[in-house]
């Protein structure tokens, strides 16, 4: 495994550092021979790309101005190339390049390479900026001398189309013309190395070393002296004998014909691969053998040539220089009569029309488009289309055929070669066309242009379409801002975007335009999160004033599109109070057909059997907790099942009360537990009926059982055992039964006596207690004022002498009213179980009084658990026997009672 990583390591760092290798190597390349060069103060070379001059001596090097970021080229020779040569040699070779550039910068033509900086001298070097080039003629047929190895990606397999020959040939007699009728000079040297192509693909006149001025007076006809060919020289110094005029080894003379016979020899290697028509291997014997041969052109082999060119051709390659066309008839022949050429040319020609006349050429040039090949389109036209872009007058007649081209061209180069000339184009919003071109291609720009410049410009053409006043511009930027929504950032979404759509949708008087807003609208629901949309987008549609069909099936599709898309969601409290009560106007407008009110209606009833839904599970899920509190309540000790029944009386009342309007529910989820026989309930910890609990329930449900379990397992708690006979008041058991039975006839008296006993045992047993500590009380209000005291409870119970007084004063009062209070104050203090069960049954208020009558009936060990759970009193009310304070008499604890 450590091997696999050890490898896989070296690998990885072997191609990072080829990688930095050859970028250093491009760089030291620049760094080598630039240093020290003047050139460098404003230029910045980047990379090595093509060579051109005589024998490919020029590197070329792309690059730009350093202060206006510019593109240009750079133009360099090394000076060591020329170390072999003898010390003339070089010095005539060095002197002859200096001419070839002075003599090209002091020229200004279409057709000549245009100097961008002059040349200057190191001592390593010779160097100049140029137009940017994509390379010299050379290069594209094949030739690599001085050229980066490998040959950079757009020269490796380039080719050259019919129509740039064609063009590029016109371009070049119409540079020689140029050359010979103004300049009077003649080139000497046409070939391939010193045609240059620029970054257009137009071809440019290069390498003036080797020309020829007039030397003639000005009245005089023009004179060219006669240079002779050295063969003992450097090839490298002197003209390319391949290309060379026959006149050098026939006549001795020379004139523009000598430019027009290199000329043709380009045409004939332009449509044979490269290579010229003869092949001298600079040997200037050889050359005269050829030039012998030119005399007879009929054994000429151009069958490769076209035929509307061929004769043309053979003209040029004429032993005779007198037979030769001149550079401006050439450029006049019928082949290139082509309607590509024708459009090319126009183009380059554009700067001398006036407005109409371009207006009329641009309406025409969409049929042509698709006649052209694609690069020539892309790198041809588009420059000379976009020259025209400073007018904005004439930007909506050029605009549709950039755009047309961009339609055909990848992506790498749209980005590269026309988006940067469209982005100041989406800056003008006048001509109004110009806004609505780019709305008809919006579907193009957004596919091709990067996610940064769609933000950057893209993104504000559409926020002005929104806020233009052309219906038409208005519908095209709504119906393509859902493509791109998803590049809007949130906060640009929320602050700029939207509030621009509500706006158009809240003021605009076109009926189309507002229902295009609010499907915009709806589309864009998905880029947005759930807050937004319930914040935001549903109180706009409250807001929109109308109410034609197509608005109100718009605000339909977007509730149902909030409602059923799961990132979003409508909560059932805004579906109830907000949604709902806005459908509802809407579902009976006239307007509507029968269809769409079956749409409307049937979103109310889903919308309404959500919210029930969700409110039911809720409204269960709070009813089961309910129930769960009850029954835990229920299970710890000392609490009987009557201790709930006032409130599940209330809750059947309450249920029989409304079953007579009707709505008495058909099935009851829950039910209350049943007790047992010893009187507890029995629940269970969670409602089966209700839907699953979530985890927190459960766990919260196991920590509840948990505490049921823990109470379960205590001792419980029972009541103190009552006191012997003696300390109630010495009085024995049968005499209170005969208490009981003495009277028998007579309710009220034998309830007063009862109470009394009770009373007085009770005293006298609190009596024999152990003293504890008092509890505060407020001596003045007597013993009625006890219930506050806070006092030890034993099964919930707080037992007051408030409370204790409450209890008899009824009982003396009224003995028919006593029974039931007396048995309701008997259970919540808890500790008469079997008196509870007496009193609360159906038939308490008849059997009551025989109850009462009858001694058999009540325990006197349930009287003193009644009281046993009470506490000793403050020593202001009752004390202790060891206090030495009386206790109170029969009669004292009737007046109290009284």
């Amino acid at each position: 495994m450590e091997s696999m990583l050890n490898k896989l390591r070296s690998t990885v760092s072997s191609a990072a550092n080829s990688a930095v290798s050859n970028a250093v190597h491009i760089a030291s390349q620049v760094s080598t021979y630039l240093p020290g060069n003047p050139v460098t103060r404003e230029f910045e070379a980047t990379s090595h790309i093509a060579s051109a001059g005589p024998a490919l001596l020029w590197k070329v090097y792309k690059g730009y101005k350093k202060s206006t970021k510019q593109d240009a080229a750079i133009f360099v020779f090394e000076k060591r190339l020329l170390d072999k040569w003898s010390k003339q040699e070089r010095e005539t070779m060095l002197d002859k390049l200096r001419k070839g550039v002075s003599q090209l910068t002091r020229l200004r033509h279409p057709q000549v390479l245009t100097v961008q900086h002059p040349l200057e001298e190191s001592r390593e070097t010779l160097a100049f900026a140029t137009e940017p080039v994509l390379g010299s003629l050379a290069n594209v047929l094949g030739y690599t001398e001085n050229m980066p190895v490998p040959p950079p990606p757009l020269l490796k397999d380039y080719k050259l189309f019919d129509v740039e020959i064609k063009y590029g040939l016109m371009q070049v007699s119409e540079g020689l013309a140029f050359l010979h009728n103004s300049v009077k000079t003649v080139h000497r040297n046409i070939c391939a190395e010193n045609i240059v192509l620029n970054y257009q693909g137009a071809w440019k006149l290069f390498g003036f070393d080797f020309c020829v001025s007039n030397t003639a007076a000005a009245d005089q006809p023009p004179f060219w002296p006669f240079e002779e060919y050295e063969p003992t020289c450097h090839a490298s110094g002197q003209p390319h004998l391949d290309y060379l005029a026959p006149e050098y080894a026939l006549t001795h003379t020379l004139d523009t014909a000598a430019d027009m016979y290199p000329l043709g020899v380009l045409i004939f290697a332009l449509y044979n691969k490269g290579r010229p028509l003869f092949s001298n291997n600079q040997d200037f014997s050889t050359f005269k053998r050829h030039c012998c041969e030119l005399k007879n052109t009929n054994t000429l082999m151009v069958h490769s040539i076209p035929e509307g060119l061929r004769d043309q051709v053979l003209l040029l390659l004429n032993a005779t220089p007198q037979l030769r066309p001149d550079a401006l008839q050439f450029s006049k022949i019928a082949y290139f009569d082509d309607v590509g050429v024708k459009t090319l040319s126009y183009l380059d020609q554009m700067f001398q029309w006036d407005n109409m006349q371009k207006s009329q050429f641009y309406k025409s040039l969409p049929t042509i488009i698709p006649q052209l090949p694609h690069r020539v389109c892309v790198l041809r036209i588009v420059p000379c289309l976009m020259k025209e872009c400073i007018n904005s007058t004439m930007v909506p007649f050029v605009l549709p055929v950039i755009l047309l081209v961009a339609e055909r061209a990848t992506k790498e180069e749209f980005i590269d070669h026309i988006l940067p000339h469209l982005k100041p184009i989406m800056k003008l919003t006048e001509p109004i066309q110009i806004m609505l071109q780019l709305m008809q291609k919006m579907e193009l720009l957004l596919g091709k242009t990067p996610p940064e410049d769609v933000r950057s410009d893209v993104l504000p053409l559409l926020y002005r379409a929104l806020e233009c006043d052309t219906q038409q511009i208005q519908e095209l930027c709504l119906s393509v801002i859902p493509s791109c929504a998803q590049l809007v950032e949130h906060h640009a979404m929320k602050n700029a975007l939207l509030p621009k759509i509500k706006k158009l949708c809240l003021g605009t008087g076109y009926l189309s335009v507002r229902v295009n807003c609010i499907v915009c609208v709806g589309k864009i629901l998905e880029h947005l999160d759930k807050w937004l949309v319930m914040d935001d987008i549903l109180p706009f549609l409250e807001q929109i004033p109308s109410r034609e069909a197509p608005v109100i099936m718009a605000i339909v599709g977007i509730v149902k599109v909030a409602m059923t898309h799961k990132k979003l969601g409508i909560t059932k409290e805004i579906s109830a109070t907000k949604v709902l009560p806005f459908l509802f106007p809407l579902s009976i407008e006239n307007s509507l057909t029968p269809t769409q009110h079956t749409a409307i209606m049937a979103l109310i009833k889903d919308m309404t059997e959500r919210v029930e839904a969700e409110h039911r599970t809720k409204l269960e899920q709070l009813n089961s907790i309910k129930e769960e509190k009850k029954a835990l309540h229920m299970a710890m000790p000392g609490n009987t099942s009557i201790s709930n029944g006032s409130a599940v009386s209330v809750v059947d009342a309450t249920t029989d009360m409304f079953a007579s309007f009707g709505l008495e529910p058909e099935s009851s989820t829950t039910k209350t537990p049943a007790p047992t026989s010893n009187g507890k309930v029995t629940a269970p910890l969670y409602n089966t009926a209700t839907s699953p609990l979530s985890l927190e329930d459960k766990q919260r449900m196991a920590k509840e059982q948990g505490f049921q379990d823990t109470f379960k397992k205590q001792t419980p708690l029972l009541p103190s055992p009552p006191p012997p006979a003696s300390a109630i008041n010495k009085q024995p058991s049968s005499q209170i039964t005969h208490n009981f039975s003495s009277a028998p006839n007579s309710s009220t008296s034998n309830l007063h006596s009862l109470t009394s006993s009770l009373m007085q045992s009770n005293l006298n047993m609190m009596c024999t207690q152990p003293k504890q500590p008092s509890l505060p009380m407020n001596g003045h209000q007597g013993m009625g004022t006890l219930g506050t005291s806070n006092m030890a409870t034993t099964n919930n119970f707080v037992p007051t002498f408030g409370n204790l007084g409450s209890i008899a004063s009824p009982l003396v009062a009224n003995a028919n009213k006593s029974i039931p209070v007396t048995g309701n104050v008997f259970q919540t203090m808890g500790g008469m179980n079997s008196w509870n069960n007496q009193l609360t049954s159906p038939s308490m208020a008849q059997t009551s009084q025989q109850q009462m009558m009858n001694p058999r009936g009540v325990s006197l060990n349930s009287y003193g658990s009644m009281m046993t759970p009470l506490q000793p009193m403050n020593s202001t009310s009752v004390m202790n026997p060891n206090s030495g304070v009386k206790p109170l008499s029969s009669s004292d604890i009737n007046d109290l009672l009284s």
